[in-house]
């Protein structure tokens, strides 16, 4: 293969000229081969961002959106698919909201295990069992006692929580209790009836027989007080040997062995946002 005719000469490759040109291709071989850590910054549509922080889901956020109810850096957004770019910040009724992935963690909890996030005397906690869920920081929502096992909803949606957790949303719980003698039908008739514990009165959404020996009770209630079914039956002279709860907020223990756990569906997250969404209007 012929060269050209200015490859024979040498000052050619001596001139400044080539030499940054020469340097330039260099640096730009170098960019070419190396890994880049970051992803582009592409921004997420704000309906999703606003979902994401527990407000609502995306449908009810397009028309919060519309309504001009939403800032980002301050300034009312109306607009359809803008995007939240990293370094944003995007306010709904003065407050900031934090668009981190919502991660929702049901567990079917063990005997032993203490409900809370960190324990100073450095027994066993629920966090112990789902520290593989999820990256984000999750919580608790409510309690269960040490011994109480059953259903317990763990997330990083601080607006569900916050709902869930309140005294006037009556969230349905179903518990079965195994007592240490069988419930007369004269203390099964007071129970439904209702009566009254040193803080306050206690009524029960519905109880029943759950085996014919007739120690084993289930419990529907809505009330949140501590340790509120063991401290009914003690009311009446009855000993709770074991008490698991079956169902919470709707969500069942279904496929899910003691001690483990499992991601919410879809449509569980879906029916949990609804009524979020219903409640959060009634206390607003």
């Amino acid at each position: 293969m012929m060269k050209p005719s200015w490859f024979y000469e040498p000052h050619i490759f001596s001139s400044p000229v080539y030499t940054l040109l020469l340097t330039s291709i260099q640096y730009l071989c170098r960019m070419a081969n190396q890994p880049s850590n970051k992803a582009p910054n592409t921004g997420i549509r704000l309906n999703k961002f606003i979902a994401n922080a527990g407000v609502c889901s995306r449908r009810e956020a397009d028309t919060l959106i519309a309504a001009g109810k939403i800032k980002v850096n301050g300034k009312t957004v109306t607009e359809m698919g803008f995007k939240v770019m990293s370094g944003n910040e995007v306010t709904y009724k003065d407050k900031v909201l934090k668009g981190e992935k919502l991660v929702y963690v049901l567990l079917n909890k063990p005997r032993d295990f203490i409900t809370t996030t960190h324990d100073p005397q450095g027994r066993k906690t629920v966090m112990d069992l789902v520290k593989t869920a999820a990256d984000e920081r999750i919580f608790p929502v409510g309690r269960l006692d040490r011994n109480t096992t059953g259903l317990l909803l763990l997330t990083n949606d601080g607006a569900l929580t916050k709902v869930l957790s309140h005294p006037s949303f009556n969230v349905k719980k179903i518990y079965k209790a195994t007592l240490d003698k069988p419930l007369t039908k004269a203390d099964f008739a007071a129970l439904q009836q209702g009566f009254e514990l040193e803080d306050g009165p206690v009524t029960l959404d519905d109880i029943a027989y759950t085996s014919a020996n007739g120690k084993e009770i289930g419990v529907e209630i809505h009330l949140g007080r501590n340790r509120i079914v063991r401290r009914m039956f003690e009311h009446f002279g009855y000993e709770v040997k074991q008490l698991d709860r079956v169902v919470f907020a709707g969500l069942t223990k279904k496929d899910l062995p003691r001690g483990k756990w499992r991601y919410l569906s879809p449509k569980e997250i879906g029916l949990l946002k609804k009524m979020n969404s219903a409640k959060a209007k009634k206390l607003s």
